[in-house]
């Protein structure tokens, strides 16, 4: 670079530098952008038509970027498919978000798209910090112009940003906050990087509680109202307050460890005697802390609800001959157990423990409830209650009422049922325990905030016999090979789900050994002992 632009970069401007055609140096302008005219930079694009040639999507590219570059914000908008929101998002770069200056240098074209690099400078009161990062542009043509635009992304302008989101900086609103475990062990996002968003989430609901001082930062203000802002550059340090957590940092770095080999995976470890969440990760492409949100038929997990309700009514007992056939059906809907097996003679501990389908469908003539199922849920497990406080976002499972061929799915755990890894840990729990306590990731003792009760407790010939069915299926049954490594005292239940569209079922596992119970879940990750019963035996080794 020569010296004269060194000096103009120094002095608060953009370089653009794009598809090796040379570059212009632009100042900075204000709010209301430039005259809308880039000189040798604009696109002569006339209306045209079939696929964007890449000579038209280097020409494109370069004008917005050089636009950009200059602080246009018109200019650049204009080359986009979205003149209102390109317009909005290149403005406040520099205005709100406090990009004092960048450079931005392109890749190497393929097609029609251009990917750039941004090496740029964020300064807020006076403090200043470098901000590098990659993104890319894609050129279209124009439904209505024919012209070759940008189709506009916010990614356009930053890699994670997402639909409605946008760039700040400032002095944000919540303090930071050193969130500790237990044993008052540091939590940070760096070494645990899925309790990112439990992390963040942490911050904006208690951060001002505990104290600290907010300091000077980059993030990404989130569409929804509610969601946790998500911080990219830290400007000025500020003072952090310290938040314990009941999570336990060497459960959550087997958690984290586990999740790492299965994509699109979820695992949530809960203490069976007072709902305390040991662990909670995730590893998921978008970041979404499926552990604690995610809504997804848990498959045969739901036969722990399923049979508790079952001899809760006299209907089964783990003893009781309970007849497994190959097929079954109920309003109009036939059902199957996996290739088809059977066992003749069986009782329902067995049929439990090697996850016949049929022994639970053929039980509903004689409930003769359509509602049955979903009181046992609320009432004994506090499922669907829609009232838990753990001290984040979560959600606490649905069980509607349902009737006909819907209520038999729903047995099996299909049908309207979801749930997420923390409402099945939490039912294992209770199954273990006897009894609900909502999962807590913070005391309650913080805010106040009421924590969700259920209606009755389970009785102690249930609970007993659960744990027996659970204890067979671990040892002999289809989680027996999962479970093999885990010791002592020990539970669990194995779940498929069939997604519509799906590949391949979710895979579901959930178990509990000592006073910890597990659960998992990973996306289209076959049947539940082959990826998800691995995670939590992992956790519930290291518990």
């Amino acid at each position: 670079m020569n010296g004269a632009a060194k000096g103009a970069i120094v002095g608060g401007v953009f370089l653009a530098m794009v598809g090796g055609a040379g570059y212009g140096v632009y100042a900075l302008v204000g709010d209301g952008g430039g005259d809308g005219k880039n000189g040798d930079t604009a696109v002569k694009a006339e209306k045209g038509s079939g696929p964007v040639t890449d000579k038209e999507a280097a020409q494109t590219a370069k004008a917005f970027l050089d636009a950009w570059a200059a602080g246009d914000a018109r200019a650049a908008a204009e080359l986009t498919n979205n003149v209102q929101a390109a317009q909005s998002a290149v403005a406040d770069y520099r205005a709100k978000a406090y990009v004092s200056k960048a450079v931005i240098t392109p890749g190497t074209q393929t097609g029609t798209t251009i990917p750039f690099g941004v090496a740029a400078e964020v300064t807020y009161q006076g403090a200043t910090k470098p901000l590098a990062y990659e993104s890319k542009l894609t050129v279209v043509r124009g439904l209505t112009s024919g012209k070759p635009l940008v189709d506009w992304q916010p990614s356009v302008i930053h890699p994670q940003l997402q639909k409605d989101e946008k760039l700040r900086a400032g002095a944000p609103a919540a303090p930071p906050v050193k969130a500790v475990d237990r044993n008052g062990e540091e939590l940070s996002a760096e070494k645990y990087p899925s309790l990112r968003p439990v992390l963040d989430q942490l911050r904006q609901t208690y951060g001002g509680k505990a104290g600290g001082k907010a300091g000077a930062e980059l993030w990404i203000e989130p569409a929804a109202q509610d969601a946790p802002k998500r911080t990219l550059l830290t400007l000025v340090e500020g003072e952090p307050s310290t938040l314990k957590t009941y999570l336990d940092a060497k459960v959550q770095a087997a958690a984290e460890k586990a999740v790492a080999k299965y994509p699109e995976s979820s695992v949530v470890a809960v203490q069976t005697g007072n709902g305390h969440i040991l662990a909670v990760a995730n590893n998921r492409k978008d970041g979404f802390n499926a552990a604690m949100e995610g809504r997804r038929a848990p498959g045969s997990t739901m036969k722990v609800v399923t049979a508790a309700m079952l001899i809760d009514r006299g209907k089964a007992a783990a003893d009781k001959a309970s007849e497994c056939t190959k097929d079954a059906s109920w309003g109009g809907r036939s059902f199957h157990n996996l290739n088809n097996f059977e066992l003749p003679g069986a009782n329902f501990a067995t049929s439990f423990a090697k996850s016949c389908n049929t022994a639970f469908i053929k039980q509903i003539d004689d409930v003769n409830d359509d509602g049955a199922l979903a009181k046992e849920a609320r009432e004994v497990f506090g499922l669907g209650l829609d009232n838990w406080k753990t001290g984040i976002r979560s959600t606490d499972g649905e069980v509607p009422v349902a009737t006909g061929a819907e209520a038999a799915a729903e047995y099996i755990g299909q049908g309207r049922i979801t749930m997420n890894p923390l409402n099945v840990a939490s039912f294992t729990a209770t199954a273990r325990s006897g009894a609900f306590h909502q999962p807590l990731l913070v005391s309650p003792e913080l805010d106040g905030r009421p924590i969700a009760q259920a209606a009755r407790q389970m009785k102690p010939s249930v609970q007993q016999q659960l744990v027996r069915m659970m204890k067979l299926t671990a040892t002999s049954g289809t989680a027996a090979q999962a479970m093999s490594s885990v010791g002592g005292d020990k539970g669990a239940k194995t779940g498929s789900a069939e997604v519509d569209g799906a590949g391949s079922p979710d895979s579901w596992f959930t178990g509990y050994s000592g006073d910890v119970a597990a659960a998992a879940m990973v996306e289209a990750g076959g049947h539940g002992g082959d990826a998800a019963g691995p995670l939590v035996a992992a956790v519930l080794n290291a518990s």
